[in-house]
């Protein structure tokens, strides 16, 4: 693992070894940092899971599963290619805070964005977005975040720390003042009171899927944060807070088409699996999921 902290990414080339051997998303050998439109970041970390740990080891698993996966896609009759995508290395969490970690992540964000990238990030734990975002504020005046998601992780602290990963949608909505979530459908009663308060408006609880609605309350740049929790567990059982209900897979990519014709998604998260050993559907599914996303991005 690594943090970029003093890597200078114009000089980063195209891996040496055989397309059979790359360890990179969907096994694409001829990638290229100056080239690519979308730069993969995985991140893993899983320092303030609450029930079920194990988010560590979701951006290798995604990526192990991308290896074997087809690039080409029915819908649009189009592949993506080597050069649309480049997979950084693991940036290396701080053992020292969780704030320190989201700092980190902000600070190579805010490089992959200098370099006229669009950063997606494979989780890793949901916290991990607010590092993230701090870097987008920094960089882009105008956009929504769009959260899709089983929970509204709007605690203020929890567990002694403002950065975990049930607050991050707190953190956000202090630096963002546009924020839609979709999904929703478990919430504690401090976060109902900050909602009210608050007068929050655009939350769209399941099972309600009003992807007209949804997608009129965004700007026209979005940040999407997609939690797989915000799955159906008979679907998605790989995740540490699984909630009853939630979106299948063709209601999810519904969506995901939907605000990708109409919007332009200039960075994007998934974030949460946490890998059954011996269960591998999870994380083939989850790998399918970044693939249509940077399909999205693409676009």
């Amino acid at each position: 693992m690594f943090y970029m902290k003093n890597i200078n990414t114009k000089n980063i080339k195209s891996p040496s070894y055989s397309k059979s051997e790359s360890f990179n998303f969907g096994g694409l050998a001829e990638q290229n940092y100056t080239k690519a439109k979308v730069v993969i970041l995985p991140v893993p970390y899983d320092a303030t899971t609450y029930y079920k740990p194990g988010t560590k080891e979701g951006p290798r698993a995604i990526i192990d599963a991308s290896r074997h996966m087809e690039v080409y896609d029915i819908e649009s009759g189009k592949p993506i290619k080597d050069t649309d995508v480049f997979t950084l290395e693991e940036l290396e969490p701080s053992k020292n805070s969780p704030k320190e970690t989201l700092l980190r992540i902000e600070k190579v964000v805010a490089q992959i964005l200098a370099d006229k990238k669009i950063p997606l990030m494979l989780g890793g734990e949901h916290s991990i977005t607010a590092g993230a975002i701090w870097a987008f504020t920094k960089a882009q005046k105008d956009f929504s975040v769009l959260q899709i998601d089983a929970h509204s992780d709007l605690r203020d602290v929890f567990e002694g720390t403002k950065f975990h990963h049930a607050s991050v949608m707190r953190r956000v909505r202090e630096k963002v003042p546009s924020v839609v979530q979709v999904g929703i459908r478990s919430m504690c009663e401090e976060e109902a009171d900050y909602i009210e308060k608050k007068k929050i408006k655009n939350i769209f609880f399941a099972p309600k899927l009003p992807i007209r609605e949804i997608v009129s309350s965004l700007k026209k740049n979005v940040y999407l944060t997609f939690d797989i929790d915000a799955l159906d567990p008979s679907i998605m059982p790989a995740t540490g807070t699984p909630e009853p209900g939630g979106l299948g897979w063709y209601e999810a990519l519904a969506l995901l088409q939907a605000v990708a014709k109409e919007k332009r998604i200039i960075g994007a998260d998934l974030v949460e699996l946490a890998p059954v050993p011996g269960l591998i559907f999870p994380d083939f599914l989850a790998a399918k999921l970044v693939y249509k996303i940077i399909l999205s991005i693409l676009k």
